[in-house]
This record gives C-alpha cells, structure tokens and sequence, in this order.
C-alpha cells in the first residue's frame, strides 16, 4: 500500500470556541405609575349625600381599614417572626476531566484571560445541563471557583450550584444524578468532547449565604460529600420480551431508558406501553416502544454499548403520543438525549425509509445514486448495488468490501481510496462503525495512525525506525510523517508525536519501508515490541471541499451534490425552512437578523449536512438554537447564531467555513464568487455564479448601507429557477484556490423578477465585521 504524503506548511485558522456568557440575573417587575387627571377650573361641584349613600361609604371604609390592618399583620409577623428568611442552596462540586482537556498553570490565576474563558466554557455547560433538567425551576446559576491540576495532565473544576428553595426543595442526591448523566458517554448532551472520571465527582451542600465568598478549603458542609460508585460494565443479554419479538436483533442491554434492570421489571411494566400501542397516536409507535424498552445492544471489547432510537424517530413519536404520555415516561423520553445518526452511525433510524419516499411521491429518488434514507436502503439492492456491496456515497455506483484502500479508484469521486491511512481511538471502534460507504461518519482529530487495505485495518508499527535510525532522526522522520498525514486529513498541523505500547489484541500491523522516500510504502509486518504511532492533529482547516480532489469552479455542478457546501445550514422556524445560515465554528452560525423579525417566541432548528431537505442522509446533524447576537457594525444586519450543542462530529458533509481578512477584502470575479439557494419547489440545494455589479443597481430595489455588497447573477436568465433566502452565503475562492471565505451574507430573500430574470442581489459585507466574529466566537 502506498500513500503519497507531502508535507507543507499551511495557514491556520487561529479560531477558537468559546461559550457566551449567560445572565443569572433575576428581574422584578415594577409597579406601574398612577394616572393623576386635573382640571384647571376654579368651578367645584359639591353634593350632598342622602343617608343611604353615607352608609355605604361608611361600610366600605370598615372594609379597607380591614385589608390595611390585615396587611401590616401579615408584614409584621413576616418581619420579627422569621427570624431567617430561606436563603438559597449552594452545593459545592468537583469534577476530573481525564481526557479532552488539560491543566496550564496559568488556570491556576483567576486574574488571567485564559481562566475566564475556561471557567466561563465550563460555566455554560452546567448551567444548560441544569436548565434542561427537571431541576430547572428552582435552578439560579452555577459558577467555577477554580481550575486545579498538574501541568499538561488532567484538569480539575471546582464549581459551586445555586437552588432557589422557594420552588423547590433539593438535594445531594437530585444534583448528583443531573450531573452523572452528563458525565456518562452515552447519555451526555452538554459535557460532550471531554471524558470525566465518574469516582471524582464530588458534591456537597453548603450553607454559605447569598453571594459571600466562600473558599473550598474552609466551607463548612451540612451533608458529607457523596461519591458515585462507578457503574457496572454494560454487557449484552437475549432479548427476551415475547411482546417486542418482532424486533430484527436478538440482544439487548439493561438497564434501559426507564430504569428497568431486568426483564422482570419490563414485564410488570409493560402494560403502560401496550396501552400507547392500542391507541393508534402514531403508525410506528410499536416499533419505536420496542426499541426503547429492549434497545439493542452493541458488545464491545470493554464494554457494550446501548443503541437506542435515531433522534429524529423519537421526535416522530412525541408529536403523535407526546399528549398521552405519563409524566415518568416524559422525563425519560427527551428526545434531546437521543442520538443522531451521525454521531457514529450510533441509533437506529425509523424503519420505511423507502415506503415514506413512495407516499410522498418520491419514487423517483429510489436508486438514483444520491441517498436519501439514514440506513442507505434507498440505495441498497439496487441493480447496480447488489447485497453486500458498499456504496460509493455518491453515484450510482457499489463496490466490494475488499476493493477499498486497493490502490485502484473504483468510486466517480475517488472516495473508495480516501482516508486508507487515518487516525483512530482504537481498531475496535473502526470496526464497529457500519461500513455501508467508504466515507467515516466524522473526523478524528487524534488516535493511533491506522491503515485500511482492502478491507483490512491495522495499525502503524515504527519498532524498525526505533532500531534503525538514531533519535533525532526518528523524531524527524515522526514528526515529518505525522505532519504530512494531518495534512492529508485536511487538519492545519501537528500539536503532539508519541510512542505508545499497543495494548489490544490480534492487531495487524504495517511498518514504513523506507521512511526517506518521498512517496511512503508501508509494508505488513510483525511488531513484537508493539510500538505505535499516536498523533495529535490541530485545528480542522476551514473552506474546503473535502469530497473534491481537486477543486475546479468551472466543472462545479449547479445541483449541489452532498458534499460539495458542509458549512450550509437550513434554518427552520417551527418546522418550517424559512431561512438559510453558515457554519463558522463548532457552535456558532452566521445569518441575518432580518429571518427574526416579531418572531421572538418562535422555536428556531438548524440543519447541517444536507442539500435534499426532504430527506434524511446519513450524515445529516440538527441542533436548536439557543441564543442570538447582533452586529454592533453600523449598517450591518448579521446575526450570529449559537447552537445548543457543539457540532462535535465535523466530516465530509459539515465543516466550517474560512472568514474573510479584514484588511484585504477579497476581489470578486466570475469564476471565484457563488452564492447557494434553493429550487422553487424548496428542495434542492442548487449554485449560482456572481459578478460584481454597480451599487446604484442595488439602490433601486433594497435600502443599501456603508456595509453592502451589489452583485448579480453571471448568467441571469438560465438561474431563473432558483430562490435565495434571507441569510444565504456569498462564498469566494481564496486565492490559494483550496478554500473557500464568507465575504456576505443575504438580508433578505432574493427571487426571480416578472420578466423572467434575476434581480441584483445585495449582501451584507462580512470583512467589516470580523473583529466582532473573533472575538465572539474565540
């Protein structure tokens, strides 16, 4: 197997991602004025009241002097009777994170810039875990006290969790369990991306009052710490339940979602579900029902895995049942905690992906080479896709297992020979990941260095550079390999070379025949000695078409393929897509501020990785969002959007994209600028090329600012078809003609004009606000 590896210094996006701040802070309303009338007369009407009339005043005024004495009894007795008034609750925690963060000395300084923006990160994640929670009437805010550690090992956080008690009583207990779903890998959704030793948690009460300062080492606690016992390993067990027999698997894992440990437990408990099932709220609510109760069960080398329902099949289900749901029931099925498909092919999407495409009329979809369903059964059993074939993710076109990492491109996009030398945690996790296509579900950004050949994956044994060549040679030879296969993976650098000792079994293995050569070979080998390769790449380089081996703008198709814009996100109000954004780091997009106009309360989704909005690719992602910030720049609209979760799996089909420099604003031309929109049946993600155009074109169909962008559309008459919504992208080549920059941003929605033509289009300049960007999403 050989792999051309060329190493090159690239440009780093110097992006970092940070949490924005959120307020705590309680209002009260006020009492509102009261209206005086006055008169400038000097005239006074005066009448006499009869006896009748007096009386009733007389009784009306017994009756306030009763509620004003009833108020100042209720007042005092308050005042000098409580003799403390209910203060909040303050539990004292920490935590130890062994993986996906590290300590620097300089968190040890609350003073610095880098304490704050750590602390402030770790501060949002718990204060959403808790908003989430069903702690989240009584929750106040969280806050990190300190970060502690050893230089460059594991990072320890110190935070303290306030409680209103007035609403809610709490306990250790109820704050333990919040946070032991958040430091477990499978049910997290706001500690993601970091591993947190479960025997470090710690949580204590403490009766500190509001707003004092306490220090870790004198608080004085009215409850002893309470440490959780890590939890058994998850095995497999036979799938018993003769109710959900139909299920395609025969194994499954307890405890389930409810709680049940046992199938003793399911089966005391499963009249309340067969009840759901009887009343018809959803035509698959028996399979969903099953897979929740008996989810099945994925073994593992340490431990089995729990696969449960695709995110979007538990939503199905919540909009037919959600109604009849028992509360018990409810607070398990948050569908939030679900996973999506594309997070490691880790769910079980809803079955009849092929028979909703026919219902819908889609029947024309089926075997046309683009997929449309999770599961690729569109595309599986096709008649150029037999059984057992894997598909080359785009095309009509399947090849066998063993024809992957061949030497030999057998997929129209050469995907079959992509990623043959990669990066992963472990061999075990590559297997186990489904190999309907050649292309990964997402991205690693660290691992041991791993082949594929034909099928075949192993790892990259240097027990021969060890005993070859001296130190300082291996070293370079190391850091000149690793540098180039970041680059290959479209990473900007190397952060860290180790040598590792192996620790799993029947491992094949490879080694660098001549590690000099410009082109590498990698030979199989024994590797007695087990000594691997473990790297850690930097950043994930912004703007690039990673699906395209070589970028050309002339031969772009106007129908967007999957792949060809990752950083694209459709914005859906209520369900609805009405507006478009762009990635631009892990937890922000870029949009306009005119698609939120009077919809304050509406409830807004974001989807990624996707050009066919009436389908469910594989590597499709959704997240809400939870926040908006608006361009301080004068005459600019943007608005920068913040997810509620990280797009932690960046792959193929969702990446950010580059920012523009503010000091070179980059020039547009025919062949280098397009903008995206969508068909007018809103469906099909398509491309139209831009020019420049002169300003006073724009000025007479839009109000025009200091900070707007005149284009048109390079061949007007025939992109006609297609419709540009608020928030769209203006996307410019770079001049290394790799990448691609955001320079603008669509304000309002662009359509055809009545003679059949193209209006100018005005965008919103990205350049002026960059400063704003950086320094939000840093």
């Amino acid at each position: 197997m050989t792999v051309s590896m060329e190493h090159k210094r690239k440009t780093s996006w110097d992006s970092k991602i940070s949490v924005s701040t959120v307020s705590t802070r309680r209002f009260s309303r006020a009492g509102t004025p009261s209206s005086i009338i006055s008169s400038d007369s000097d005239i006074r009407f005066t009448r006499k009241l009869g006896g009748q009339y007096r009386c009733g005043c007389c009784v009306l005024a017994a009756f306030l002097l009763f509620l004003l004495f009833s108020g100042v009894s209720i007042y005092l007795g308050y005042t000098f009777f409580l003799s403390d008034p209910m203060g909040d609750q303050v539990f004292l925690g920490t935590f130890r994170v062994i993986d996906g963060d590290y300590f620097a000395d300089e968190l040890a300084d609350p003073s610095t810039e880098a304490f704050r923006i750590r602390s402030r990160e770790y501060r949002d994640r718990l204060n959403l875990a808790f908003r989430r929670s069903n702690l989240r009437i009584s929750f106040i805010g969280s806050e990190v006290l300190a970060l502690d550690g050893v230089e460059d090992t594991d990072l320890v956080v110190h935070f303290d969790v306030r409680f209103d008690p007035r609403y809610q009583s709490v306990t250790v207990a109820d704050v333990v369990q919040i946070l032991s779903r958040e430091i477990t890998p499978q049910t997290t959704r706001y500690l993601a991306n970091i591993t947190i030793d479960p025997k470090s948690l710690e949580i204590q009460e403490s009766i500190a009052a509001l707003n004092a300062q306490v220090s870790l080492q004198t608080t004085i606690s009215t409850e002893p710490s309470t440490t959780i016992p890590p939890p058994p390993p998850r095995t497999c067990s036979q799938l018993e339940l003769t109710y959900c027999k139909h299920l395609p698997y025969n194994i499954t894992s307890y405890p389930n979602i409810f709680g049940h440990k046992s199938i003793i437990e399911v089966e005391d408990d499963v009249i309340t579900f067969r009840e759901l099932v009887d009343a018809e709220c959803y035509r698959l609510a028996y399979d969903f029902i099953c897979q929740v109760l008996q989810p099945t069960c994925l073994p593992g080398k340490f431990e089995a895995t729990m696969q449960l329902p695709c995110r979007s099949f538990c939503r199905e289900f919540w909009s037919g049942c959600g109604n009849r749901l028992p509360e018990r029931i409810k607070s398990a099925l948050d569908c939030t905690n679900f996973p999506e498909y594309a997070d490691q092919g880790s769910c079980r999407p809803k079955p009849g992906c092929v028979r909703d495409l026919q219902n819908k009329a889609l029947s024309p979809r089926i075997c046309d080479g683009i997929i449309d369903c999770p599961d690729l059964s569109d595309e599986k059993n096709c008649a150029y896709c037999p059984d057992g074939h894997m598909h080359c993710g785009i095309g009509r076109v399947c090849i066998p297992s063993i024809k992957r990492c061949d030497g030999q491109i057998d997929c129209p996009n050469g995907s079959d020979e992509k990623d043959c030398l990669t990066l992963a945690k472990t061999i075990s996790d590559m297997k186990s990941q489904p190999i309907d296509t050649p292309l990964a579900p997402s991205y690693k950004n660290e691992g041991y260095v791993v082949f594929n050949e034909k099928g075949t994956v192993g790892k990259l044994c240097i027990e021969n550079l060890n005993a070859t060549l001296p130190k300082k040679e291996m070293d370079s030879v190391l850091q000149t390999a690793a540098g180039s296969l970041c680059t290959l993976l479209s990473y900007t650098g190397v952060n860290s070379v180790e040598i590792k000792t192996d620790d799993e079994d029947d491992v094949q293995y490879v080694q660098m025949e001549d590690s000099t050569a410009s082109e590498i070979t990698f030979i199989r080998a024994l590797c007695p000695s087990k000594q691997v390769m473990y790297v850690k790449c930097g950043n994930l380089d912004c703007g690039i078409q990673s699906l395209r081996q070589k970028i050309n703008t002339k031969t772009l198709s106007k129908i967007a393929e999957p792949g060809d814009w990752p950083w694209h996100v459709a914005l859906f109000k209520e369900g609805i897509h009405v507006c478009d954004g762009t990635l631009v780091s892990a937890d922000w997009l870029l949009a306009t501020a005119s698609c939120f106009q009077g919809q304050p309360k509406a409830e807004w989704s974001a989807r990624l990785g996707t050009v066919r909005l009436s389908s469910a690719s594989p590597w499709q992602q959704e997240r809400r969002i939870v926040g908006m910030l608006k361009s301080p720049v004068e005459g600019s609209t943007m608005v920068l959007l913040k997810l509620d979760r990280s797009v932690a799996a960046f792959s193929d089909f969702v990446r950010p994209i580059c920012l523009p420099s503010s000091e070179e604003p980059i020039q547009m031309n025919i062949s280098h600028c397009n903008t995206l929109g969508w068909a007018r049946n809103r469906d099909l993600l398509q491309r139209v090329q831009l020019r420049h155009s002169p300003m006073e074109r724009c000025e007479n169909i839009s109000i025009a600012t200091v900070n707007g962008i005149c284009t048109e559309a390079a061949y007007s008459t025939d992109d006609c078809n297609e419709e540009e919504l608020a928030g769209s992208s203006m996307l410019c080549l770079l001049p290394d003609g790799k990448r691609w920059a955001l320079t603008g941003v669509s304000s309002w929605r662009i359509a055809c004009s009545n003679t059949g033509t193209e209006r100018p289009r005005l965008y919103d300049s990205v350049s002026s606000n960059i400063a704003w960007i950086k320094s939000t999403i840093v």
